[in-house]
């Protein structure tokens, strides 16, 4: 070990004599700089995307529930893991992704929920989806929702997305509570709480309510769907309504159902996540999306969701990215995982070279300046003695003195080692020493 610095020690001292401290200096600068630089790209890609998330989603049965379990196959080809929380609809899932304390990446959330909800750190990847609004009763048919005033309606539990939309539409009908009006939110079974004259109307939507509780009822020749024959004025009130219109037969030709032409109204649904979402995982979120939900369906056309169209949460960046031009030409060509990892050191990379190519220019100037500067250091005390000798008119007492002064110019300047390609330089160092000693000795000094 003692050889080998001896060695090392060596070596480094013939590089000192050969090329100069300024240019180990300069080379040390760019060394440590890289080094660094790589360093910071180790800990970046280190760093890897997330491969897991996690998704808010609706009660059990729910459309939104349904929805959450193809988004987790279709992204687990992927390899990406996604974790499924339930919750009791659109209002819950927005107050999960509201507060940081709870781990949720993103979830589904309605139009017309925010209310007085902080989402200064919420984003929107999309709308996915109509959330139509089926008000089922018993009885004599109705035409205007006020002619629900001083029944039973069940609007579902607090915290679901039918509960807020349900209480919107019945104050703008003048329907309130405590008007002889009874809201329940019985959290039992709708179609069998009608059934049984629990309540005379039950107020669902799919995202709380299972697919197979919305089609017993609509089979159910007792049970009439409300239809919104004022669906129209609905949307221009209510900024957030879409209408909605059921062909007659389109739920079931057999048996005719709806047996008329229905309107429904209901706000969209927003795939909505956490301002810190990765962009990869936003990619393959909409990806997925896409598969889910562009597919035609009763009330929407092939292709039209998810889309970017911006309601009460801004669209990402990410997202508004994936809209234009779609996925990367790196997650598009390669798996998710190598493609992240490119991804990654590419982003970390650029700006590094962006500072080293700077940088390498600058070393060479750098250095030149360093050896140029040790040299001409020796110019200023040797104009600085020509001067001196000038204002005393050579004066012969203080020649020796003169003298002096300029051997120790001198043997300073022997000393400077530089590089061959700054030898002239010293060269005419050592002239223009000459120079001036000429001039000391001479009788008739040069002026």
């Amino acid at each position: 070990m003692n050889s080998m610095h001896a060695y090392l020690a060596r070596k480094l001292a013939q590089l000192k004599a050969i090329t100069g401290i300024s240019l180990l200096m300069s080379a040390s600068g760019i060394l440590l700089v890289v080094f660094a630089a790589s360093m910071a790209i180790l800990v970046f890609i280190n760093s890897a995307t997330p491969t897991t998330i996690t998704i808010a989603s609706g009660p059990k049965g729910s459309s939104y529930q349904n929805n959450a379990e193809k988004y987790k196959a279709i992204l687990a080809k992927q390899g990406i893991t996604v974790n499924i929380v339930p919750s009791e609809g659109s209002m819950d899932n927005l107050r999960m992704l509201s507060n940081p304390a709870v781990k949720v990446d993103v979830g589904f959330v309605m139009g017309g929920e925010v209310g007085n909800t902080d989402i200064e750190h919420l984003m929107s990847l999309g709308n996915v989806a109509y959330q139509p609004l089926m008000i089922f009763y018993r009885g004599k048919p109705k035409k205007l929702l006020s002619d629900f005033k001083g029944r039973r309606l069940d609007i579902d539990l607090e915290g679901s997305g039918t509960h807020t939309l349900a209480l919107a539409l019945l104050k703008a009908n003048g329907v309130v509570p405590n008007d002889g009006t009874t809201l329940l939110a019985t959290g039992e079974d709708p179609a069998k709480a009608l059934l049984d004259n629990r309540v005379d109307a039950v107020f669902l939507m799919s995202d709380s309510t299972s697919i197979d509780t919305i089609r017993s009822l609509l089979h159910n020749p007792d049970v009439h769907l409300f239809n919104f024959t004022q669906a129209e004025g609905y949307t221009r009130r209510i900024e957030y309504l879409n209408m909605l219109e059921i062909p007659r037969g389109a739920l079931d030709f057999g048996k005719d159902i709806p047996p008329a032409d229905l309107n429904l109204v209901g706000p969209t649904v927003e795939l909505i996540a956490r301002d810190n979402l990765h962009p990869a995982l936003s990619d393959v979120l909409l990806e997925a999306a896409q598969e889910v939900h562009g597919k035609p369906g009763l009330y929407k056309k092939r292709g039209e969701f998810p889309n970017p169209a911006e309601h009460e949460f801004r669209i990402s960046k990410d997202a508004s990215r994936y809209y234009t031009s779609g996925k990367s030409f790196l997650y598009r060509t390669f798996p998710f995982w190598i493609a992240s990892l490119i991804s990654r050191a590419l982003e970390a990379i650029v700006p590094v070279v962006i500072l080293l190519v700077p940088a390498l220019k600058i070393a060479p100037a750098v250095y030149r300046w360093r050896i140029r500067s040790r040299i001409y250091r020796w110019y200023r005390a040797l104009l600085e003695l020509e001067r001196n000798a000038i204002r005393s008119s050579f004066d012969p007492a203080r020649r020796d003195e003169f003298l002096q002064q300029l051997e120790r110019i001198e043997d300073a300047a022997n000393r400077i080692v530089v590089p061959a390609a700054f030898g002239d330089l010293l060269y005419e160092l050592r002239l223009h020493i000459n120079f001036v000693r000429g001039n000391l000795l001479s009788k008739n000094p040069q002026p």
